[in-house]
């Protein structure tokens, strides 16, 4: 079996070197042999792994959700269900977040179409960010804009 070293490795898996070393930190991969000189030396099934590592993360699955995926998908012998949960959480994790994010598309849109954008410093956005409230920006309401000559583009209602 042909070892490479970890540029090779990283250049062949997709995961930069100081993500491997940090995988290799945090228990995600194993430590890899190494030559005499000490450096580390990987094979192709330590690459397999880390394409496996880096697929899991662009689909946002937390280290820790890896290392689970990681151990079901090296134990041959695992019922698929435990895999299908794991998923299943993660999507109603990223429906959660994609909600949140939505939500806080939607307050800056109004937030901009509130702000008159010209020339006075009144403006809704800034006033939002800095309220004296402990309650996010997204949880607020807003007046719409006044006409073109006031002097502030849309209120806060408390």
């Amino acid at each position: 079996m042909e070892m490479m070293n970890i540029g090779q490795a990283a250049k062949i898996s997709g995961v930069s070197a100081k993500m491997i070393r940090h995988y290799e930190a945090v228990g995600l991969v194993p430590a890899p042999e190494r030559t005499d000189a000490g450096y580390r030396q990987y094979s192709q099934r330590d690459v397999h792994t880390l394409r496996f590592i880096r697929h899991a993360r662009d689909l946002g699955f937390s280290i820790l959700q890896i290392s689970d995926l990681v151990g079901l998908w090296q134990n041959r012998r695992r019922p698929s269900r435990s895999v299908k949960a794991l998923a299943e959480a993660h999507i109603q994790a990223l429906e959660e977040k994609a909600q949140e994010l939505l939500a806080m598309k939607a307050t800056l849109e109004h937030l901009a179409h509130c702000c008159n954008g010209d020339d006075r410093p009144d403006c809704p956005i800034l006033e939002s960010l800095s309220a004296d409230s402990d309650e996010a920006p997204t949880k607020r309401r807003f007046r719409e804009p006044r006409g073109r000559g006031s002097a502030m583009g849309g209120e806060l209602l408390r």
